[in-house]
């Protein structure tokens, strides 16, 4: 007779992560994981001994994001994301090649300064915009969002710190910082080049050559160019204040450095994260007298909550055996394998992640492998390749990551059609290859060099 617990947890996770992707009636996403959870901890199958020990391995992770999108947001206030967008159009000189360019240099530096989520939040409203202005047909739309999406959505794989889930799973395997980014940023990096260079190929015919030739002028496109974007707080007709963008790109820019230089030194990433985002909020304060009212509105204090009840229901699925069946089935090829490690892992989690979402997919695969009995070495290869495979390979279907699925629903606010079909065309051409590549280079690199 089947466990009663693995029935039930079974149920709970699949209701939950059902109701966390179809979000019926808008609802945010946090509602049906603190359902589960709650669920989960009342029935005893996470015992609340645990609850501890869960918050404090989720919790810097979730600080360390939301402080980089209270830096966006600030940054946001005072017009910088709207003069790129201005900056974009004036220097494709009409050529939609060179825009396609611009605008996959935008979301990839946008998710590394941010984080993937942010990344799409500020680059998919900013994408839109430009595509009317330059009155686009649709199907010329397309390259221009859907390659900006995957290549953000891609872009938090080099540096653990663009994504909560590489964040909360590197505390876990024991990972520092800087030693991840010395043996991930090359094979992510491949691997994203693969992707962008497939991409423009695949989107090569419908890559206008000419484009309208606008020039646009921040003090006077008011009056033929409004730019609306969800965080937008500036007027569009107001003068730029050069002073204050460059001190808050300065800070920006230093507190990203700081995470590399100064955690090796025990400096907690949440404590520069949250040190840079109030430096820049005390910056506008002392130049534009504007409070702290719209960043406690606008940051999604959520977050914290989220990834607690999505650790919790991760430990769920730990406690009645998926896990252990995981180990058992696959530990044998792994162990003392880094070759096997990479490329079993790397399509394990792009399934898992393409089943209910990379969030806990990469949970699941992290606590899987500590479990395995790996040495140092290959454990770390098999965690890297978690994460090829829930940052690149979660790509394959919108449902993958939550980035894809935010920018599905801003599409669709937009009234921009895209069907899963016409997704699905680009990505099972593209995302396997870049994949594949991706995981091979990280074991050539980390055998290579490590």
């Amino acid at each position: 007779m089947p466990d009663i617990n693995l029935i039930l947890m079974t149920v709970i996770f699949s209701f939950t992560i059902l109701f966390m992707l179809w979000r019926p009636f808008g609802i945010n996403e946090t509602i049906p994981t603190s359902i589960g959870a709650l669920l989960v901890l009342l029935l005893g199958i996470v015992p609340f001994t645990d609850v501890l020990n869960i918050f404090d391995i989720v919790s810097g992770a979730a600080l360390t994001i939301l402080s980089t999108i209270m830096m966006s947001i600030v940054l946001e206030s005072i017009g910088f994301f709207r003069l790129i967008a201005l900056n974009i159009v004036n220097r494709s000189n009409g050529s939609g090649v060179k825009l396609y360019i611009y605008i996959l240099l935008l979301c990839f530096m946008m998710t590394m300064f941010f984080n993937n989520d942010g990344s799409i939040l500020i680059t998919t409203p900013i994408i839109i915009h430009i595509v009317s202005l330059l009155k686009l047909k649709p199907k010329q739309q397309i390259p221009y969002l859907l390659s900006g999406a995957l290549i953000a959505t891609a872009a938090s794989a080099p540096i653990a710190v663009s994504n909560i889930s590489n964040l909360i799973a590197l505390e876990i395997v024991g990972l520092s910082l800087n030693n991840y980014i010395q043996m991930m940023f090359i094979p992510s990096m491949i691997a994203i080049l693969v992707l962008a260079y497939l991409l423009y190929h695949y989107f090569k015919k419908d890559i206008p050559k000419k484009t309208r030739d606008i020039s646009l002028i921040w003090k006077t496109q008011s009056l033929k160019y409004k730019y609306n974007h969800p965080l937008e707080t500036s007027k569009p007709d107001e003068d730029v204040d050069w002073w204050l963008f460059k001190i808050c790109i300065v800070i920006v820019v230093l507190t990203r450095a700081s995470f590399f230089a100064l955690t090796p030194f025990g400096i907690p990433l949440e404590a520069v994260g949250l040190i840079g985002a109030a430096l820049l909020i005390i910056i506008r304060w002392y130049r534009t007298k504007v409070g702290v009212i719209d960043i406690f509105k606008k940051t999604p204090w959520h977050i914290l909550l989220f990834a607690f009840n999505m650790y919790v229901l991760v430990y769920g699925l730990k406690n009645v055996g998926l896990n252990q069946y995981i180990v058992e089935s696959l530990g044998g090829y792994i162990v003392d394998q880094p070759f096997n490690a990479s490329l079993i892992m790397g399509v394990l989690l792009t399934v898992m992640s393409n089943l209910f979402n990379n969030l806990p997919a990469v949970m699941i695969g992290t606590l899987s492998i500590t479990e395995m009995g790996l040495d140092p070495h290959t454990l770390q290869v098999a965690y890297l390749a978690n994460v090829l495979g829930s940052d690149i390979g979660a790509l394959l279907t919108p449902v993958g990551t939550l980035a894809t699925l935010i920018w599905m629903y801003i599409l669709k606010s937009h009234s921009i059609h895209l069907s899963w079909g016409k997704y699905l065309k680009v990505t099972i051409l593209i995302i396997p290859i870049a994949l594949i590549i991706g995981l091979l280079s990280l074991y050539l690199w980390v055998e290579w060099i490590f």
